[in-house]
């Protein structure tokens, strides 16, 4: 028995229709999974992006926060470096007013002592003076 082998016949036309149907359900497939991928990816992104910038913006207000804090302390140096400039202005005038007190006081001191030094003496000549003079033996 001898059994003939079945033929199909296909036309060539409804193979390859067929074939580009399963190649464009594939491609429609393939292309759906890539745009859900790359709408995931920029959802990723915008949040990222998002948190950077939120990020950003507190780093700026706390510069313009540390900006103001150090202009407030030049302004103080400078009041306080003004203020300490005219107490030491006034305190080297007072400083000089001193020292010429202590000059004046040093010589009247010097003219005290040396006056006190002269009357000792002479008191002490004029006590001599009064003893009766003693003989040479």
């Amino acid at each position: 028995m001898t059994t003939t082998p079945p033929t199909l016949t296909y036309s060539l036309e409804d193979v390859l229709f067929r074939f580009e149907q399963k190649v464009d359900k594939q491609f429609a497939e393939i292309n759906q999974k890539m745009d859900r991928q790359f709408a995931e990816i920029n959802q990723k992104m915008d949040r990222q992006f998002a948190e950077i910038n939120q990020k950003i913006e507190k780093i700026e207000q706390r510069l313009t926060k540390l900006e103001i804090g150090q202009a407030e302390l030049l302004g103080e140096i400078k009041a306080l470096d003004e203020k300490f400039s005219g107490e030491i202005k006034a305190l080297d005038q007072k400083v000089s007013g001193i020292d010429k007190r202590l000059d004046n006081q040093e010589f009247i001191n010097r003219g005290v002592l040396v006056s006190l030094i002269v009357t000792l003496i002479g008191g002490a000549i004029k006590v001599i003076s009064l003893l009766p003079p003693q003989k040479l033996v």
